[in-house]
């Protein structure tokens, strides 16, 4: 269990659901075709939150299936995307049957994953040639102001201080999946006097301050966006979407089989295809406990 003096960060999302969807960005078009390609395909959304990765995967035409372990924030998903299949589930024990996916895709999330578990499971649920495709949105700190900004806000666990993450290092080494292909595609955010709040309020280093802690970094980021004298136009938070593809290897499947001396975890049963999206009941993953300001970035 949660220590509630001491949170886990990973787990911290549901408490600030409704600031995460109002206050993180979305993801560049260009750069989801990339990833996943423009014909209709099969896919599995690990971590997929509040949905900000897989309106786009629906509205490309993607059969989408998505998990997060988090119940609150896959609420505001089921919300927004009604006939989008979704249930509780972690990347290390994906709850759905092998080979079953042309893609498996991950937004903001691979950085939490226990990696070793997670590939193991990602290449269990990809058809043969399947693809893993990762993408993380990280703001653009060679501009003075979002630099500022930046050390505002202060560094989430596992992230750099501009909020990046290079997964390739640990694709590479885990040897289940081709050479990574790697894009970076631009994109820009609006955000006004309230939706900066959010987008602090939606951080774990900060959902995870006490309330009063947390009501002062909000003080902190209000009174920065008040100085620069914006009011309700709101400004463009430029960001770096960065984007990685690789295929699945045919070991990932032989790996499945090796014998250890652990005992293996219980089956997670398929999530059935219906013609309507169900919202699936939760999947319980452990038995046996519950310097000078530029203000505009000029494209």
């Amino acid at each position: 269990m949660t220590d509630p003096a001491n949170p886990d960060p990973a787990r911290s999302f549901g408490s600030v659901a409704d600031s995460y969807d109002r206050g993180r960005p979305s993801y560049p078009v260009d750069a989801v075709k990339w990833l996943v390609g423009e014909e209709p395909c099969s896919v599995l959304e690990l971590g997929a939150g509040t949905g900000k990765l897989t309106e786009i995967l629906v509205r490309l035409g993607h059969d989408v299936f998505a998990t997060d372990p988090d119940d609150a924030m896959l609420d505001i998903l089921s919300e927004k995307l009604p006939d989008v299949r979704a249930t509780s589930g972690t990347a290390e024990q994906i709850p759905t049957g092998d080979s079953l996916y042309d893609v498996v895709v991950v937004g903001q999330a691979f950085h939490w994953f226990d990696h070793a578990r997670a590939l193991a499971e990602i290449g269990r649920v990809l058809r043969t040639g399947g693809r893993l495709a990762v993408v993380q949105n990280e703001r653009d700190e060679r501009i003075p102001w979002v630099r500022k900004l930046g050390r505002l806000i202060g560094k989430q666990t596992g992230l750099t201080a501009e909020g990046g993450f290079d997964p390739t290092p640990i694709l590479d080494d885990s040897a289940l999946f081709s050479a990574v292909e790697a894009q970076t595609f631009r994109h820009w955010q609006v955000v006004d006097r309230h939706s900066i709040q959010d987008l602090v309020q939606s951080r774990s280093n900060i959902a995870t301050l006490r309330p009063e802690a947390q009501q002062q970094k909000r003080n902190e980021v209000l009174a920065f966006y008040d100085d620069y004298g914006r009011g309700m136009d709101g400004m463009q938070l430029p960001y770096n979407c960065r984007a990685w593809r690789t295929q699945v290897l045919p070991q990932a499947q032989i790996k499945q089989t090796v014998e250890t001396d652990e005992e293996p975890e219980p089956k997670v049963p398929l999530a059935k295809r219906t013609d309507t999206a169900v919202r699936l009941p939760r999947v319980i993953t452990d038995p046996e406990n519950g310097d000078d300001d530029l203000l505009i970035d000029f494209r």
